[in-house]
């Protein structure tokens, strides 16, 4: 998903979005314990997409704090 469509997404959308893919980075880490990982380059792919998460909460929380100084 990209930042754009992401920044269209409420934070507690995105909180729950985020929740989502850690439980996914998750379960990655136990196939590959197990051996049963056949898609090796999802991890990469999914902790980009955690990254990105945190990058749009971090900068919604920022626009509130600024909104509140004002």
């Amino acid at each position: 998903m990209k930042a754009s469509e992401l920044r269209s997404k409420t934070a507690d959308q995105l909180k729950d979005l985020h929740l989502e893919m850690k439980k996914e980075l998750f379960n990655l880490r136990f196939q590959k314990a197990t051996g049963e990982l056949q898609n090796t380059s999802r991890f990469s792919a999914v902790r980009k997409e955690v990254a990105r998460i945190l990058s749009v909460l971090n900068e919604k929380a920022g626009e509130a704090v600024a909104a509140k100084k004002k």
